[in-house]
């Protein structure tokens, strides 16, 4: 393949990867807004399913080489901390 082809694979790929990842953090801020209830919804389980999705997905994106690896974990990194803070407010929410 050319190079302009692979270039243009992987701008698309890193551009799905991103799509999905701002999916679960649309996810994320929901969740956040409706602490405010205290109902303690577990959303637990959709949210650690869809980082699963991703993460499969962004491995298999660089095993074909069309993003690099740091590019791929960083989009899990970002992810992973908002989850951390989902986590702590709905555990300090289920409390009261």
């Amino acid at each position: 393949m050319s190079s302009d082809v692979l270039l243009s694979l992987s701008q698309k790929a890193l551009q799905l990867l991103q799509e999905d990842a701002n999916k679960i953090e649309k996810l994320i801020e929901v969740q956040m807004e409706n602490l405010t209830t205290r109902k303690c919804p577990l959303y637990e389980e959709v949210l650690d399913t869809q980082m699963y999705g991703l993460s499969r997905s962004i491995d298999f994106a660089i095993r074909a080489e069309l993003i690099d690896e740091a590019a791929g974990k960083q989009i899990l990194v970002e992810l992973e901390r908002n989850l951390a803070l989902l986590y702590e407010a709905m555990n300090s929410g289920c409390e009261e």
